[in-house]
Order: structure tokens, then sequence, then C-alpha cells
């Protein structure tokens, strides 16, 4: 049996998206291994995580000050909206080079088995943004699921009364797979050639 303290770490380490029991115990014995140094700055590194790393209150991306810069419409095509889950999916879509409008992140998907519903304080601020800086395109880059799929139609019908071309991602991504695994090719290739929905 492990000493508690290294069994609080491991449960902490499973807690980690893809990190399974085996991982979290290969990582454990790894951070053993960290001098007392690395050690302290890593400690201090997650105290200060959540202090030093905002949420931008106008489309939910990471942010390190106060101004967002994938808010700031003197960098950004400011007609354009992209929807997505997540910060991560922000990133990703960065990197690709392919899109320089807004962002918009919902968190959460439809579910029905997971009992989640959509955020509707979120849709509403989604509409705000759409009417506040007269968006002409919509575009919808969420995960070829089920629950991507159900979102999207969601956010569609929402958005019926407006005067603006939605569309999703192109039908080249996998079905049941996240943006997290697809390369970035396969991404910039999908985000350029999606189509209307």
């Amino acid at each position: 049996m492990y000493p508690k303290d290294l069994l609080k770490l491991i449960h902490y380490l499973k807690k980690l998206s893809g990190v399974g029991a085996k991982t979290a115990e290969r990582f454990a014995f790894e951070l053993l291994k960290y001098s007392d140094f690395e050690l302290d700055d890593l400690g201090n590194l997650f105290k200060d995580l959540k202090k030093n790393i905002l949420y931008c209150s106008t489309c939910g991306c990471l942010i390190a000050e106060n101004i967002c810069k994938y808010c700031d419409s003197n960098l950004r095509d400011s007609k354009k909206l992209c929807i997505v889950s997540s910060f991560r999916d922000v990133f990703l879509l960065e990197k690709t080079k392919t899109y320089n409008g807004f962002y918009h992140i919902l968190e959460t998907l439809i579910s029905p088995i997971e009992g989640k519903e959509i955020d509707e304080e979120n849709i509403t601020r989604l509409k705000k943004r759409i009417e506040n800086f007269s968006i002409s395109e919509v575009i919808i880059a969420l995960d070829s699921t089920i629950e991507g799929d159900a979102t999207s139609l969601y956010i569609k019908e929402e958005l019926l009364d407006y005067k603006i071309n939605v569309s999703r991602l192109a039908f080249g991504l996998p079905i049941g797979t996240s943006l997290d695994y697809i390369d970035r090719t396969t991404l910039t290739q999908a985000f350029v050639g999606r189509q209307s929905f």
C-alpha cells in the first residue's frame, strides 16, 4: 500500500482528462524525483493559477490580464464569430492561422444522457454580441459528436431570425472525434471547407 499522501496525489492526477490509474501512478512517481525547488515552484504555480488566469467576460477565453486579444476589434475581423465548446478549441483554431474573427465559448454542450442543457444566459450573450457588432457570419466549430450535433442544431434554430450566414466546419472531421485529436492540417481543411448549415 502506498503512503497516504502519494495515494492522494494519484487520486487527483486520475481526475485529469485522459489520465488513468497507471498513468497517474507514473506521474506521481516522476514528481517524487523533482527537487524541493521544483516542487515548491510547481506548488506555487498551482496556488496562483486561478488567481492569475482569468476568463474574458465577453468571449470566455483564457486571459492573463484584463484585456482579451480575441475580443479586440482592431486586431480581429469583427464581422465573424466562431462558436466553440472550450477555450482549448480556440487555441487549436488559432494554430491553423485560418481564422481571425471573434470567438464565443459555450462551455457546455447539450447532452440529454448526462442531463446537460445549454446555458440560456450564454445564448443571450451570443445574440447580444451578434447584434452589437453586426456580425455577418457565425461559424459553428463544435465537435462532430451527438452532443456537438445537437448543440449545433439548437444554435442554428436560435439564430434563424438573424440575417446572417451560419456555417459549420466541414464534415471531413471523423465522427465521434474531439477537436483535441485532430491534426492541424485536417483542422485547417475542415475550417476552410466549412459549409452553410
